[in-house]
């Protein structure tokens, strides 16, 4: 048996299972996902029917996956995702899958597509407007100021940081290179960061799409790095993707993107600067935000829609923030850490770049050296921790 938070022997090319014991995934849906389940019944005064509803997915989770009601208007389409896996215990079917799909039931329970005063109500949105109240969301942008005066490389460094590291971004807007270098390097286990630079050199008419990742205070420095690229001409144009509805805790809306604009903008200095800048884009059409609905569906970037792809095809580059998207981009599988990130990503139809802080078991594209000196320090909880993080990037 693996010890707390190692990954078991599997076949390389596996897909992460639920029920391995020990892994990330078997604690997300044995403890994470009821304890989501009591903190969203906490956080808004449901009534006795929704109160049941939640009481029915807790009970299930447990047990068997039951389909969507009839009256569900994506039950088809779920249906047909899920065909192996109806019926089947939750801790029998891939980690990827049941996640999507506990949280499409977790929207059903709270009554978020139903008609009545619950509809469209993000069950999440509370934890997201708190995270952006906090001190420390306030001192991020603070540093902004200091960051202005700074040479360009290293406003482009502190950025493109910022948004690797999300709520941890007081890191990468650090003035002085002292402060910053040992903590971060030392925390990347790969670092791409010249290859993506050199996609985008100053005055280039590039497109960038960005596929984000949490709100609050991780997508603050994602909208502090778009920001920069269009103010400093790394980037003529942007395309900004989020979801289309609430999707796990705290994944980005347009709700979230335009409470994070207000939150820069009454922050003052800078960070206001930055979202006048951003407004002022979304009216000219240099930044687009998309909400595709492939983003809440179970899928990964291999099985992604024509008309997706066709939007990712006109990219100079697509930069997917965090665990999730690099998990739907590389595959959620048992690959060796050595595997090839150029070869995992080869379909994806434009330059792509991953940002994203390791929270998972997934991970490709290391070097044999950095794999062994990993596993010497920590066993495979590097792989799991939040400790470190990766920029890779494909041409």
């Amino acid at each position: 048996m693996p010890e707390p938070g190692e990954t078991p022997a599997t076949a390389p090319d596996a897909p992460v299972i639920v029920s391995e014991p020990g892994s990330f995934a078997h604690g997300v849906l044995t403890e994470r996902h009821p304890a989501l389940i009591e903190k969203v019944r906490a956080a808004f005064p449901y009534g006795p029917g929704r109160r049941r509803a939640l009481d029915a997915l807790a009970r299930e989770i447990t047990g068997a996956i039951e389909p969507l009601g009839p009256d569900a208007a994506d039950r088809d389409r779920w249906q047909r995702w899920g065909a192996p896996y109806i019926g089947r215990s939750w801790l029998d079917v891939p980690f990827l899958w049941a996640e999507a799909y506990f949280y499409r039931k977790l929207l059903g329970a709270v009554g978020y597509f139903d008609e009545g005063p619950w509809q469209g109500i993000d069950p999440f949105r509370p934890f997201k407007e708190a995270e952006l109240g906090t001190t420390e969301a306030r001192e991020e942008l603070a540093a902004l100021d200091g960051l202005a005066t700074r040479p360009p490389a290293e406003q482009d460094a502190a950025l493109l940081h910022g948004a690797l590291w999300g709520n941890r971004a007081d890191l990468g807007f650090r003035i002085s290179a002292g402060d910053r270098a040992a903590a971060e390097d030392t925390a990347l286990v790969a670092d791409d960061s010249a290859a993506l630079w050199s996609l985008l050199p100053a005055g280039a008419r590039a497109t960038v799409h960005l596929v984000a990742d949490n709100a609050g205070r991780e997508l603050v420095p994602d909208l502090l790095l778009v920001d920069h690229l269009l103010r400093r001409h790394r980037a003529d144009r942007v395309v900004l993707h989020v979801k289309p509805r609430p999707y796990y805790v705290s994944d980005a809306t347009m709700a979230d993107t335009l409470d994070c604009l207000r939150h820069c903008g009454a922050a003052g200095g800078a960070a206001a600067e930055a979202a006048r800048r951003l407004r002022d884009a979304l009216r000219r059409g240099r930044l687009d935000v998309s909400a595709h609905p492939f983003f809440c569906s179970p899928l990964t970037y291999e099985e992604m829609p024509g008309d997706l792809r066709e939007r990712f095809a006109g990219a100079t580059v697509t930069v997917l923030k965090g665990d999730l998207n690099y998990r739907r981009l590389v595959g959620d599988r048992h690959w060796p850490p050595t595997t090839s990130f150029t070869d995992r990503t080869a379909y994806f139809p434009s330059p792509v770049a991953a940002l994203r802080i390791l929270k998972s078991d997934v991970i490709v594209g290391l070097g044999p050296r950095t794999e062994a000196s990993l596993v010497a320090a920590r066993g495979q909880r590097w792989r799991t921790s939040g400790e470190h993080a990766l920029i890779q990037v494909r041409h």
